[in-house]
């Protein structure tokens, strides 16, 4: 008997495939992989761009923990816009997708209304027209005055007490992408169950929690990791619409973060910074997935 011809781990189609590929593979190493080691480096250096880096070890990270205040009020005020902005804002979503889950007239007008403002709303131009609409003399003071008589003009986005409440409402406000995501979920759970369900005599509440709920766990775990993710990297509205606001009560993390590498010049400390990010945003997602074992429903496991 002849023996198989022994199989070869590299082909000339394999060359093909990877010319195809080429300037993909160029741009993710040259403008990926390489800036990250470099920051990886500088994360351990003093550099302030126009001198060559300086080994300092640890020192970055130790200020950071120990010597530098605004340091904890970013982590302090990113902290409480993940906690508060992100619930919100997926529960708010997933209200909206289960109306527009009904028999409305409209309805593809009405999708397409709300998502917009998820399209425009990490703009500029967005957030210069919230930092206009909490001002002085914005629409808000406007409606107050109007609906419920108030005479004083108060710029909400300067107060410490307010301006991180505007900022959580802009987010909650670009609910568009969890929302069409909510729906395309809301789309799959079959009509038989509610059908039985009500046979059993279930009112709307039972059904939401007993059918709706569970088959939703995986958009509403895709859709909670997305949103704790681009939260920890908020960065727009702080800066266009209270720039850090008073006594740094919107001091968001990765404002202070370009505040250290790009107004003081401090690249080291600032690549320090973004490590840190990294590594607290991937224990967080680590921590998500393990847990979603307990609570998100996947009907391939039969669970």
């Amino acid at each position: 008997m002849k023996a198989e011809p022994k199989k070869r781990w590299w082909t000339p189609d394999d060359w093909s495939g990877y010319v195809f590929i080429s300037p993909w593979l160029f741009g993710f190493l040259v403008f990926s992989i390489m800036p990250i080691m470099v920051s990886l480096y500088l994360a351990f250096t003093k550099y302030d761009i126009l001198s060559p880096p300086e080994w300092v070890g640890f020192d970055n990270f130790k200020e950071m923990f120990t010597a530098d205040p605004r340091y904890w009020k970013s982590v302090k005020a990113t902290l409480i816009f993940v906690f508060v902005a992100v619930p919100l804002r997926l529960c708010f979503a997933l209200v909206i997708a289960m109306l527009l889950n009904t028999k409305l007239r409209l309805l593809g007008f009405f999708r397409a209304a709300y998502y917009l403002p998820t399209l425009i709303g990490g703009s500029v131009a967005v957030a210069v027209m919230w930092r206009q609409l909490f001002g002085s003399e914005g629409a808000f003071n406007s409606f107050l005055a109007a609906v419920f008589g108030v005479a004083e003009k108060v710029s909400w986005i300067t107060q410490p007490s307010t301006a991180m409440v505007t900022l959580i409402l802009l987010s909650v406000w670009q609910f568009g992408s969890s929302m069409l995501i909510f729906l395309a979920g809301l789309k799959q759970v079959p009509h038989e169950l509610y059908e039985a369900s009500t046979v059993d005599g279930a009112n709307g509440r039972q059904k939401f929690i007993s059918i709706t709920l569970p088959l939703l766990t995986p958009v509403i775990f895709f859709n909670l990791v997305m949103g704790v993710i681009n939260g920890f990297k908020v960065f727009t509205e702080g800066l266009i619409v209270t720039g850090g606001g008073p006594l740094d009560t919107t001091l968001f993390y990765a404002l202070y973060l370009y505040e250290k590498s790009f107004r003081y010049y401090e690249m080291g400390y600032g690549s320090a910074m973004a490590w840190v990010l990294l590594l607290t945003i991937g224990f967080l997602t680590a921590i998500l997935f393990a847990t979603s074992k307990k609570w998100v429903y996947y009907e391939s496991k039969g669970d």
